[in-house]
């Protein structure tokens, strides 16, 4: 089987930093071989919808994996901006992009123009809450005529391009937008496969759209199922029941014919957070005592089987850069002391959340809770399956979380993440942190426009937000993915963005 890798380790050093001015089967043997149907792809993926697939959830990247949707740009294997529905751009000044816009149609026939780009794009904005790409930048668009939009910024943001990479910015036509503010992919779209239908938060049906401006998919379809057990999934694989399984459990793995399971480097962090906004951890002291508390590096073995590597950070091996520019973390505050954990959180009860989709998070958390316990904390699982929790996590309805999170994911550039996780104002910051010298640092970083010195500020507010303790790095994972020896040209990506595109199909 060939694969088609789109992100060695290698490829996700930000240099170059951007770049542009340039125009149901019936094999149950075992060996994960399914017939298919017709040539159809059968995709087990592991998080179900949380938002009918729009774009502002995090079910965004579904519309990428499955390549129903694109943006003005895309990522290389380089982790470099690319044309996508954008063929050219170029900086007019600080806070000035121009972009031409190649021949496209819309899935529903309607053409691609710089009025339709604006409108999605507004609507992005728009959106509440904003989608975690935008979390750090005011962006406006304005069509100059028919094929050109010019983009502004309120401030200088010298990643623009590798921003609209992310799959919430796709842009889709516009009877997607509904007048209530929820956003439909289905049929709106400008990828190789058009979604059909959608069965709630269990299937999906994809069928070639054959108008695609990139060429004709060699596939005529996908049938997607959305099955959150991870031991699930890997049976499916196994009984010849989909042929391409997403996410398989570290210790289903080793279980799998050696020619159908495929380990990828990963730019995935696992974590602990722990709710600065109140409850225990509103306590600096106590936030000290549960990382002093954490070891990671025993989930290694015991809970990944191998298939991660202890944390060094928030950003691991699979980000070459880090490591070299890591800079000490100093000014943390002084752990509270186990035997005054006891008196001090006495009555009171630490929270700890997890979720299913990943099958080794429950199982970091049975050991991360011992391992709270031995400090002094009164410890309470609460493990459910994510779509259920999200809102609860995002209210700061727990005091800890057990959390897996992609670094690189919605831009490629590490600063996205850190915005929209960390700083005061960041959309996805269920830490609630609030603190002053780590907004400076980030904002200090977003600005910086030379790669070299990009890197170094990352690094610097990385160090400012782990003197918060708000995060305490456990592992960065080492994804594996379940392909049947029958498909060929499907995308490993450490990002997680791309699985599936016009060259994937059944032999």
């Amino acid at each position: 089987m060939r694969t088609t890798s789109r992100g060695l380790i290698a490829a996700l050093a930000l240099t170059p930093l951007l770049a542009g001015c340039f125009a149901p089967g019936d094999s149950d043997d075992g060996t994960g071989a399914g017939t298919g149907s017709g040539g159809r792809l059968r995709v087990a993926l592991a998080v179900p919808p949380v938002q009918a697939l729009s774009p502002y959830s995090n079910d965004a990247t579904v519309l990428s994996k499955l390549s129903v949707a694109e943006g003005l740009t895309a990522l290389d294997r380089n982790g470099t901006a690319k044309p996508a529905l954008a063929k050219s751009w170029k900086q007019d000044g600080d806070t000035t992009w121009t972009f031409e816009l190649r021949d496209a149609e819309f899935q529903d026939g309607t053409k691609v123009t710089a009025e339709s780009v604006v409108d999605a794009l507004g609507h992005a904005s728009a959106a509440k809450p904003k989608p975690r790409v935008l979390s750090d930048v005011t962006l406006t668009a304005k069509a100059e005529d028919a094929d050109t939009v010019t983009l502004t910024t309120k401030s200088p943001d010298p990643v623009l391009p590798l921003r609209l990479a992310s799959p919430a910015l796709a842009i889709l036509s516009a009877k997607a937008y509904a007048k209530d503010g929820a956003v439909s992919p289905v049929g709106t779209g400008t990828g190789p496969f058009e979604i059909t239908r959608l069965g709630g938060k269990t299937k999906a049906t994809l069928n070639r759209y054959d108008g695609y401006w990139g060429g004709k998919a060699k596939a005529p379809g996908i049938d997607v199922s959305w099955i959150a057990d991870g031991t699930a999934r890997a049976n499916a694989l196994r009984g010849g029941e989909t042929d391409i399984a997403e996410w398989i459990p570290t210790a289903q793995a080793k279980l799998l014919d050696k020619a159908t399971r495929h380990e990828v480097p990963s730019v995935r962090t696992d974590s602990l957070i722990l709710n600065t906004r109140g409850g225990l951890f509103a306590d600096a002291g106590l936030r000290a005592a549960a990382r002093e508390a954490v070891d990671g590096s025993a989930l290694v073995d015991s809970v990944f089987g191998g298939y991660a590597d202890p944390a060094q950070g928030l950003f691991g091996p699979a980000v070459p850069w880090a490591a070299d520019k890591r800079v000490e973390v100093t000014g943390r505050a002084a752990a509270t002391p186990a035997a005054r954990v006891k008196s001090e959180t006495k009555g009171r009860t630490l929270r700890l959340a997890t979720y299913t989709n990943r099958a080794e998070l429950p199982e970091a958390a049975t050991v991360l809770q011992q391992q709270l316990e031995k400090a002094g904390f009164t410890v309470k699982q609460d493990v459910r399956e994510y779509t259920q929790m999200e809102s609860d996590l995002l209210a700061g309805r727990y005091d800890a979380l057990v959390f897996s999170r992609v670094t690189l994911l919605d831009t490629g550039d590490a600063v996205d993440y850190l915005a929209s996780d960390f700083t005061s104002e960041g959309v996805y910051n269920i830490a609630g942190l609030k603190d002053a010298a780590v907004d400076k640092a980030i904002r200090a970083a977003a600005g910086e426009r030379d790669t070299q010195r990009r890197q170094e500020k990352i690094m610097k507010a990385e160090a400012e937000i782990l003197r918060t303790d708000a995060v305490v790095p456990l592992v960065h994972e080492q994804a594996v993915q379940g392909i049947a020896q029958d498909v060929e040209g499907v995308i490993l990506d450490p990002r997680e963005r791309s699985l599936i595109d016009v060259d994937t199909h059944l032999k």
